[in-house]
């Protein structure tokens, strides 16, 4: 049974950081590809940032330079370092793995005032 619980969102000036994490069960970091997605209101869900099984990133050219995914295989958990966080980053943020279906997590809400 894969899981995904996400924490670490909240209440930022711009400017600021935040970091997610994003706790696993039922998934192999050797096999499994993770991803942070998010969703602003009104508007579609977007990739953010992702990690390959064998380590590789993608991000998107929005947060490129700011965010940094990664992950403690230990702990089969993925993090989102976000930094310099902007308004239009407010978003909640999910995450996203495919174990022959896709599963998400509920969510954590990321509000950036300016």
């Amino acid at each position: 049974q894969v899981q995904l619980v996400e924490s670490g969102g909240g209440l930022v000036q711009a400017g600021g950081s935040l970091r997610l994490s994003c706790a696993a069960s039922g998934v192999s970091f050797r096999i499994n590809a993770m991803g942070w997605y998010r969703q602003a209101p009104g508007k579609q869900r977007e990739l953010v940032a992702s990690i390959t099984s064998g380590g590789s990133t993608n991000y998107a050219d929005s947060v490129k330079g700011r965010f940094t995914i990664s992950r403690d295989t230990a702990k089969i958990t993925v993090y989102l370092q976000m930094n310099s966080l902007k308004p239009e980053d407010t978003a909640v943020y999910y995450c996203h793995t495919r174990v022959f279906i896709d599963y998400w997590g509920r969510g954590t809400l990321v509000t950036v005032s300016s």
